[in-house]
């Protein structure tokens, strides 16, 4: 049994990541407040679960406003003998256009967990509280790369960066653990029969540095629509567990905003 809302979530969340050349000028957002997507996820062809993703209202986090990203996992039909409701939020900085922190919450067969990240780009650091429900939390500060963020900001930043046929992506991606490489190969088009209709879509090959239960047999592949919103609409995954596929079921469009062009981070 799959048993994990949280390897689907992340394959989901991972499937991709940011180029490291930023726009020069102020554009339209692809995604903005109010923007919600959730996806039927799939594991060995049984639908294993959701999961929904949505843009928040702008509020301040570590005394910057931010959007959060909010995406909650759940299992659903048999799986439900192991219930889960995961939670992951990322604060995105507009003008950094990367997170400069992150949330997770785990909930799986009542057993409660909890993780906070919180990025310093001018001091190459991460702040990490980890905590189980019931036991003392545990504070580490780890080294990261200038431009890490977290796979959910990956993905999201990806969305506002020009796409052509045969360019190349990566970024360094903490996990709350390690700080992993990700890469995406812009490999080609095609059209999908999507719940938005009919559709061209950009085909991404991903490759990804997890290990364990998430780690990937082969490199994932991620569809992203060619009109404005470049909303991911199917995610392939092989991973150690089995194929995991994500399709997208419902979308409602937020308010696209013009955003500055990414600053460098100072905190």
């Amino acid at each position: 049994m799959l048993g994990r809302s949280r390897v689907v979530l992340t394959a989901l969340l991972a499937g991709c990541v940011l180029v490291a050349a930023e726009p020069a000028r102020a554009q339209a957002s692809a995604f903005g407040p109010g923007e919600q997507s959730t996806y039927r996820m799939h594991w060995l062809g049984i639908t294993a679960g959701t999961t929904r993703i949505t843009v928040g209202a702008q509020t301040e986090q570590w005394g910057r406003p931010v959007w959060p990203l909010v995406a909650i996992g759940q299992t659903e039909s048999f799986f439900r003998v192991y219930p889960i409701r995961d939670r992951f939020i990322s604060y995105w900085d507009t003008q950094t256009q990367s997170s400069v922190g992150s949330e997770f919450h785990q909930d799986e067969n009542k057993v409660r967990r909890r993780m906070r990240v919180r990025f310093n780009a001018a001091e190459g650091k991460a702040m990490v509280l980890k905590q189980k429900e019931g036991q003392p939390s545990h504070e580490a500060t780890v080294d990261v790369p200038p431009g890490v963020t977290d796979v959910a900001a990956a993905t999201f930043a990806l969305r506002n960066k020009p796409l052509a046929v045969g360019q190349r992506y990566e970024m360094p991606v903490f996990t709350g653990t390690r700080v992993i490489t990700m890469r995406a190969d812009v490999v080609g088009t095609e059209t999908l029969d999507t719940t938005l209709g009919r559709r061209e879509v950009f085909k991404l090959r991903v490759q990804t540095e997890f290990t364990g239960r998430l780690a990937s047999r082969r490199d994932m592949h991620v569809y992203l629509t060619m009109d404005e919103a470049r909303v991911p609409v199917r995610i392939e995954a092989d991973l150690v567990l089995g194929k995991v596929v994500a399709e997208l079921s419902d979308y409602q469009e937020g308010r696209r905003m013009a955003v500055a062009p990414p600053l460098q981070s100072d905190s």
